[in-house]
């Protein structure tokens, strides 16, 4: 399938909340292999539509661990533990830049496969990293709102300098 564009920083549909899936099928098996050939080529380990400007809840992780892309429909965050978790995170939509961000440290996601099978998943370190990542995406949240207004503004100032230098 084709690798699509990616919508950068600061496009404003990166704020947009994407609508949920209502319809299952072919359509949607071919969105989630187009976001798993795009992701690969970013190079990223998750990716939802929104980041191809598709406004539905859908992402698409690949993890080290995991043997092949997954892909989640309508996910969504049913509980979260007290323990927080720090990482570097960065976005296919402002490459080039990353910095630490802190959240829970484990999570439990509901989500729906792609024949609309429902499923919940724990996890924990990376992956509960990424579920979050990828679903504040979904809410129109873009991982810089998860800084600090200092931080934000450095990352901002180191991406605005890459993108000048080309």
């Amino acid at each position: 399938m084709p690798v699509r564009p990616i919508v950068i920083y600061p496009d404003p549909r990166l704020r947009d909340v994407a609508a949920p899936v209502e319809t299952f099928g072919a359509d949607l098996a071919a969105l989630a292999t187009d976001l798993a050939d795009t992701m690969r080529a970013a190079p990223g380990i998750g990716i939802t539509a929104p980041h191809i400007g598709v406004a539905l809840r859908v992402v698409v992780l690949a993890l080290p661990e995991d043997e092949a892309p997954v892909t989640y429909v309508n996910p969504e965050i049913v509980e979260a533990s007290a323990e927080l978790f720090r990482h570097v995170e960065g976005s296919v939509s402002m490459p080039g830049v990353a910095e630490d961000v802190e959240r829970p440290a484990k999570v439990r996601v509901r989500y729906q496969d792609l024949a609309g099978d429902v499923h919940e998943e724990e996890a924990e370190g990376l992956r509960a990293v990424c579920h979050q990542h990828e679903i504040d995406q979904l809410d129109g949240k873009f991982w810089l709102q998860s800084l600090s207004r200092l931080k934000r503004d450095r990352v901002i100032k180191r991406y605005e300098k890459l993108r000048r230098v080309g």
